[in-house]
Order: structure tokens, then sequence, then C-alpha cells
């Protein structure tokens, strides 16, 4: 029998007692505007400054989202002393050098998803962090939201039995052209690390480290991924399904299934939504949760942001929602799926 009432995690809102800190944005591109933008609506944390290519861009940012600085140079935006923080939403490609760079200036450092677009460049920013004494983090929002925190309190009861499988899609009908960044490979293009980093952290979130990963898909013409099917493998034998596409939209959902009961997340399953939980019987009863928070879509970013800020006020190393091992294999995963797809 299925539980009728759900667990009441510890859910990341502001002003329980989190330090406030000073951040600044480094990128100017959309998703920079997201973050910024619930920050301000559901965090106490404050936005100080913006970094960008040019003083034109970083001056209209700052207009836009009522930051006070604006910088032209990555070297002067960091060496601004007003900030503790540092998001770095620049594309993924630049990740690596901002991060390290966000680093060297002694600054607390969020990066956007992917946190780097290899492992190996991953490894390099936990050991810089680690030398430096900062606590840096990659902004997977997903696993800060309330229907993460009550999922990962339903499978650590066992509510779910064995698990057998994840399955999880993520696509969307971008169709790139040539000098989108999606589509180039010095950007960090392809949609393995743009979207399928969700349903692949979905499986390692509830799986662990896959034991065998097999990938089939396509290659854009520019040679970066436009679409795959990853099959990840345990040593209980069981598989995952994971998929991703940059070239059509899928249902953007997500199952997570046991030996005794099964999650399903409502698409789109890596955003603030809600999920089914049901037993394998025909015509089980279900219950169902769905986020009533009043913080949907991109504000959902607060969550991660709040808990950042919680977690360097408790002088963490790693976030224990996603700790450093964790996010360099899953970057491991997808170096493997893109290395037999042949993606550049």
């Amino acid at each position: 029998m299925m539980p009728s009432t759900l667990p009441e995690p510890v859910l990341f809102h502001a002003g329980r007692g989190e330090p406030v800190l000073r951040w600044g944005i480094l990128g100017t591109g959309w998703i920079a505007g997201e973050f910024a933008q619930a920050l301000r609506a559901h965090t106490r944390q404050l936005v100080t400054a913006v970094g960008s290519r040019s003083q034109e861009s970083a001056d209209r940012f700052a207009a836009g989202f009522g930051v006070e600085r604006a910088y032209a140079s990555r070297a002067a935006f960091l060496d601004a002393p007003e900030l503790d923080a540092v998001y770095v939403a620049s594309p993924p490609a630049e990740h690596l050098a901002e991060g390290l760079a966000a680093i060297a200036a002694g600054k607390h450092v969020l990066i956007e998803k992917p946190f780097a677009t290899s492992a190996a460049d991953a490894r390099k920013l936990v050991d810089a962090a680690r030398d430096a004494g900062v606590f840096v983090m990659e902004a997977m929002w997903s696993r800060y939201q309330p229907q993460s925190l009550i999922i990962r309190e339903l499978l650590r009861d066992g509510v779910l039995g064995e698990i057998r499988s994840v399955r999880a899609d993520l696509g969307q009908a971008i169709n790139p052209g040539p000098e989108h960044r999606l589509s180039r490979p010095d950007l960090g293009g392809g949609a393995l690390l743009d979207m399928g980093i969700y349903p692949i952290q979905l499986d390692s979130m509830v799986r662990g480290t896959p034991a065998s990963i097999v990938a089939t898909g396509g290659l854009a013409e520019s040679g970066v991924d436009a679409y795959a099917t990853v099959l990840t493998g345990y040593r209980t034998g069981e598989q995952s399904v994971l998929t991703t596409s940059m070239i059509t939209r899928t249902p953007a959902a997500a199952a997570i299934c046991g030996s005794r009961a099964r999650i399903e997340i409502a698409a789109p399953f890596h955003a603030p939504t809600g999920f089914i939980l049901a037993g394998n019987d025909f015509g089980t009863d279900t219950t169902t949760w769905q986020d009533e928070t009043g913080i949907a879509g991109f504000g959902g970013l607060s969550w991660e942001a709040t808990a950042f800020a919680g977690y360097v006020g408790e002088q963490r190393t790693e976030s224990p929602l996603h700790p450093h091992g964790e996010m360099i294999s899953i970057l491991a995963t997808i170096d493997e799926a893109r290395r037999q797809l042949g993606a550049i």
C-alpha cells in the first residue's frame, strides 16, 4: 500500500539563517536575466555587479535588473571588493577559464550547468576551489527544488523498493543555425551538455554511477550531437533510458521505477512541477504531489541560490545534494556518450 501522506522536507526558503551574499553575474544572456530576477523576487541575496564583454551589454543588463555596477572587463569585475560570490552564466566553453579566474580572485562560485565541458575540466575547477578554500557548485537547479527533495526522501525510505529503471527525456525543437551556441563546438554546443545533462543527472541521483554506457544518436553538420539516447547499465543488470534532442520537442517527463512502486514526474521534469507516486499493481491507488510554493518556472532558480548561500554560511566545501564526485561522474557519462557518437 502506498503512503497516503508524503514527507515534508526542509525547503530552501529564504530567511532561515543563510548569509546575504553580494553576487556578481558574469554573462548577460537570458539565463543570467532569469537568475537575477529569481534572486530579486524570492531570496535575500543581492546582485551588486554584472560583467560582460561589452560595456553596452553590461549597462543594459544593469539597467534592466537594477544592478549597481557594470563592467566590460573580467579583471575589473573580479577585482570589485563588494563581491562575495560569482554566478558564471557564460557559454559552457568559457566556464573553466571564468570559473578559475573567479576562484583565484577568492570568490565563491556558482557555475551554470554544465559545470564544465568535460570531466577533466571539472576536476580542475574542483581542485582549484579546494586549494583556494572557496565554495564552488554547479547550478543544477533541479536538485534543490521541492519535488526533488521529497523524491530523495521517498528513495531513502525505500518506498519504491529496489530501483529497476529511470526513464527521462528532454528535447526542444530548437533546430539551431550554424552560429547558434548549441551548434558551435567552440562554445560547448550539443544537446547532451545543454539538455541531456538533466535526464543523466536524475539517473545519477537515483542510481549512482553506471557500470556501462551505450549511446546512439546523430550529429549536426557542425559535428556536435543533435540528439541522443543513452542507456546506462548497472551491476544488478537493469538499464535506464535517457534521451535528449535539440531538433524535436519531446514530452520532457520522467519516471523512477522500482520493485514496489514508481514515481512519475510531470513535465517539464527538471523544473518545478509535481509527481505521482503509484504502486505496481493494476488499478492501485496513487498519491499526487503538486508544487504549491508559488515559485514557478525559472523562479525556481532561487532555490539553488538560497541553498548556495546557506552552504557558504556553513563553511561547506561542496553541495551535499550534488557533491563534486557525482558532478564529475555525470560529466564523465556525457564524455563517453559524446565519444561513442563521434561528437566534436
